[in-house]
């Protein structure tokens, strides 16, 4: 599946599948804390402008969506950022994840990011093992970090430093 996937920039037309995905992601209760699909304008303004991906298809399905968050605003944290990942349903378990994955590390780098962090729902090992390899390491796990439907819920704190940016 991955080598007949195309890697373009997310773009505000890519929005509505981009949506529906990660709707899918909130269906199943591991994927984030988050109840609610953001609105685009929402979402532009809370992603960086750079390093956002979609998987197209040969059909232009989009397949999976890649992007990232800036950690703080304060200047001494502007080259540390999270990653969100989605894959589509009936895309699981066929390698876009990581190649989404691993191309937001080639462009987070060359915009000077130079540790990606994840937060991963604890009972999410799908996530956990594709950013492991992806070369991020587990830094610990936040106990009762958030509540999904009134249930704690744990966080496993994931990153990967860049070998290229010091």
């Amino acid at each position: 599946m991955p080598e007949t996937l195309l890697l373009t920039p997310l773009t505000a037309t890519h929005y509505p599948a981009v949506a529906a995905i990660y709707a899918e992601g909130i269906a199943t209760g591991q994927a984030t804390l988050n109840t609610e699909v953001p609105a685009w304008e929402a979402w532009d303004a809370a992603h960086l402008p750079h390093s956002r991906l979609v998987a197209l298809t040969p059909t232009d399905e989009i397949a999976g969506w890649a992007a990232l968050t800036p950690v703080s605003g304060r200047c001494v944290y502007s080259g540390v950022a999270e990653v969100s990942v989605y894959v589509g349903a009936k895309y699981r378990g066929q390698g876009v994840g990581l190649l989404l994955l691993r191309e937001l590390v080639q462009q987070s780098e060359q915009q000077g990011i130079w540790t990606l962090q994840a937060g991963i729902i604890r009972e999410n090992t799908p996530s956990l093992r594709l950013h492991e390899q992806a070369g991020f390491r587990l830094v610990g796990t936040r106990e009762k970090l958030g509540q999904l439907h009134g249930q704690w819920r744990d966080v496993c704190l994931l990153e990967r430093r860049s070998a290229v940016i010091y």
